[in-house]
């Protein structure tokens, strides 16, 4: 081998070193990062590094811990195997992303977190105020249009309390499963999943945009207030269900 070709080839080892142990600090020192995002305790390099903080807003996640594929940037794919967080952090997550040219997919994808760190500072209609927690499972994630192309999993709303100027609720806890209708997601629960008389669904449209089209019947396990103001929604029909529709934007946004 000449020399020219050996030190090409060394050239090239080099490169290949450097890719892989390129720090992620560095990385994160010299991205373009707006200016309501901050990061902290960055280790690692950016195939596989940490974040001990994480801050968007007025949100805050520890823990990240990322696995960037380099053979999936092969195919013009960028894949993450991504966690956030442990059973001890009050924010935690995990699952694998992918990001392509058609959009974002996911498999495994979980994130459990408490309601106060999903509403943030957004001012709810009627001075509601939500306590709880959330679990999120999707099992698989296809982006499309509007939303989605495939999506299949659940939404647990946990140990859930709503307060505003009409009463009190505890909603306890709801189950939902999630699906892609027409590039629509949609929630859909029943009597079985909740404690709360409610059957239906929810789809999730463009704008920030949502339909209700469920109903609700009087239960034992439902909060006296809520029975109560049952009659608000509309008459009862025959089968002894009051109507629950909505259609428009999402209170809050």
């Amino acid at each position: 081998m000449s020399v020219i070709k050996k030190v090409i080839v060394g050239l090239l080892i080099y490169l290949v070193f450097l890719l892989v142990l390129f720090p992620a600090n560095v990385a994160v020192r010299f991205a373009p990062l707006p200016s309501d995002v901050m990061i902290s305790g960055v280790s690692g390099s950016i195939w596989s590094g940490n974040i001990e903080t994480l801050k968007v807003q007025q949100r805050q996640v520890e823990q990240v811990h990322w696995e960037l594929s380099p053979w999936a940037l092969l195919t013009g794919k960028i894949k993450v195997d991504l966690q956030v967080g442990s059973r001890a952090t009050a924010v935690s997550g995990k699952g694998l992303i992918t990001l392509s040219p058609s959009g974002i997919s996911a498999q495994g994808l979980r994130f459990d977190a408490p309601d106060s760190f999903l509403i943030g500072n957004a001012k709810l209609p009627f001075r509601t105020e939500i306590q709880g927690e959330v679990s999120l499972l999707v099992e698989n994630l296809e982006q499309g249009k509007p939303w989605c192309e495939q999506l299949s999993g659940k939404l647990f709303l946990n140990q859930t309390n709503v307060k505003n100027q009409f009463g009190n609720y505890p909603l306890g806890n709801i189950e939902l499963g999630l699906s892609c209708v027409e590039g629509r997601v949609q929630l859909a629960t029943d009597e079985t999943k909740n404690q709360l008389g409610i059957k239906g669904t929810l789809q999730l449209d463009e704008g920030n945009t949502v339909k209700v089209a469920a109903k609700i019947k009087e239960t034992n396990d439902q909060p006296e207030d809520m029975r109560k103001s049952l009659s608000m929604l509309g008459k009862r029909g025959a089968d002894g269900y009051f109507p629950l529709e909505y259609q428009g934007r999402i209170p809050g946004m």
